[in-house]
């Protein structure tokens, strides 16, 4: 995230420093992490992760449509070990057998009774690769079932299974690699052992080959994102897997899904931009996904987004694909070299879109909308050009509306308006849009940071423009900073006593000699 710090070093002038943070998953390493608001930071991150997927996925069965309730589907030891009875036996109607079976587990104490009985697995693998396709079809929602387990000891059982799923996944039945992808995906997030050997058996490039060969089968992509995914969200992603991923056609492969294309669909998407970011937010400079363009992509679709939202097209969930698209943005322009962000940034107009998703999302998602805001201000930290597109597509006056908005809104506006402020040419628009009467309504405020805020943009608004002093003065800023300087905290107290002393002095003179010849 983008903070601006302001610091007063005896009479030396306030230096500004910006400071870009990465929105990650997890606490960060870096030194900025360990500014003052890194507790902040790590609610909003909960916040995130709290609106992420769900770790398991459970992939109904189309053909139930009324589950049968019966002593064969009944779960307990005795169905189980009947069921593995009559299919270790050779019995007829395997399949309706596995089909009960795969019910039963669905209950956990009947997954565990399943991996502790002897051969159990053998006997499911055995059926898996048998010449009886509505068998193994059966066989997979078994496994399937097992790794939706609670339990962590069910998916380590599993493990002799692995090498088959990941053969199945270049088969001619999309259903079938659907059911093997949410299953595997399933496994990797619960054990170690079976992460290794998968890497080991090459899911990276099974993954890669499954999204190009399928690409055109909404529900493969969305399962094959899927299970990536759940690799990278793995504590040991970013030294094991994250390297084979970048090395990949994976990458290419989640880009080419972002797109506005409706026919693309929006549950491939979304899980398309969560494995981007999770990709984006363990990486330092991003190298590899600025080159394919991952900056230009994202922000481009962001764009489509506001778009919609704008015009009042809104699609029921629009705002899971909004979150990872976000944070995929602001973290690329955040480790994008300065020099470089308009080549992959040249629309002026993502600020139109970025501004109508937080009008969108301010009262039903607050956390959201600071997410925009976030993102809106890490463009604008070392970029005249989108600073100067928000003037002059006169998006200012929305924003300065939004400073009465607490959670972290209000304080993410004035960093974005500081920013403008930091480039001199645009204090004097500034002011004629209202400016410095918001800058008085916020220096009242009870919130510590928004005072300490608003006095670093006023400082930098008066070191910028002779003419802003004057109109504060007129608003009766004077009395604000007189009331800080006595009343408020000793940040507060600093900053106000310097800008008193250094650029109200005269001000001040000139009032006492007033009030002293005022009969």
């Amino acid at each position: 995230m983008e903070v601006l710090q302001l610091q007063v070093t005896g009479h030396q002038m306030w230096r500004l420093n910006k400071v870009r943070h990465k929105a990650g998953r997890q606490g960060g390493s870096s030194e900025e992490l360990r500014l003052k608001r890194r507790e902040n930071e790590r609610a909003l991150r909960q916040a995130r992760r709290d609106r992420q997927l769900v770790s398991k996925r459970l992939l109904l069965n189309e053909d139930e449509e009324q589950p049968e309730v019966s002593m064969d589907t009944a779960p307990g030891q005795h169905n189980v070990v009947s069921l593995l009875y009559k299919l270790q036996h050779n019995r007829p109607e395997k399949d309706a057998h596995l089909k009960a079976l795969s019910k039963v587990l669905r209950d956990p104490s009947s997954q565990l009774i399943f991996i502790k009985h002897e051969n159990s697995m053998h006997l499911l693998v055995g059926l898996l690769t048998g010449s009886d396709t509505q068998c193994r079809l059966q066989a997979v929602r078994c496994l399937h079932e097992l790794s939706h387990s609670p339990h962590t000891n069910v998916a380590p059982a599993c493990l002799p299974a692995t090498p088959y799923l990941l053969t199945y996944l270049s088969g001619p039945s999309t259903k079938f690699t659907e059911l093997c992808l949410y299953t595997l995906g399933n496994l990797c997030s619960d054990s170690d052992v079976i992460r290794e050997n998968l890497l080991a058996q090459g899911i990276i490039p099974a993954l890669a080959s499954c999204m190009e060969n399928q690409r055109h089968n909404l529900a493969v992509v969305e399962a094959a994102a899927f299970t990536l995914s759940q690799l990278l969200q793995t504590t040991d992603a970013a030294e094991k897997i994250i390297p084979m991923v970048l090395k990949s056609s994976l990458p290419s492969h989640l880009l080419s899904v972002l797109t506005s294309d409706p026919q693309f669909g929006l549950a491939p998407a979304i899980e398309c931009a969560w494995c981007l970011h999770y990709l984006i937010c363990s990486t330092e400079d991003n190298k590899e996904l600025l080159a394919q363009h991952a900056l230009s992509q994202c922000s481009s679709l962001l764009v489509s987004l506001g778009g919609a939202m704008t015009e009042g097209n809104t699609e029921e969930g629009l705002e899971l694909l909004v979150w990872p698209l976000l944070r995929c943005v602001g973290n690329l322009s955040s480790s994008c070299p300065v020099e470089d962000l308009h080549a992959h940034l040249s629309d002026v107009h993502l600020v139109v879109s970025l501004c109508a998703l937080a009008q969108a999302y301010l009262h039903s998602q607050p956390a959201l909308a600071r997410e925009t805001v976030w993102v809106l201000n890490n463009l604008t930290a070392h970029s005249t050009e989108f600073c100067s597109a928000l003037l002059t597509l006169n998006l200012v006056p929305g924003l300065i509306q939004l400073l009465p908005f607490s959670q972290g809104i209000n304080t993410m506006i004035l960093r974005i308006l500081a920013n403008i402020a930091h480039k001199k040419k645009f204090c004097v628009q500034l002011v004629q849009l209202g400016l410095l009467p918001a800058l008085c309504a916020t220096l009242k405020m009870a919130d510590q940071e928004m005072v300490v805020l608003s006095l670093d943009v006023l400082f930098m608004m008066i070191v910028n423009s002779p003419m802003v002093a004057e109109e504060f003065v007129r608003l009766g800023g004077l009395s604000l900073l007189e009331a800080i300087q006595y009343n408020g905290a000793a940040e507060m107290r600093q900053r106000s006593t310097y800008l008193l002393e250094k650029h109200f002095l005269s001000y001040q003179q000139h009032l006492r000699v007033d009030n002293i010849q005022d009969p």
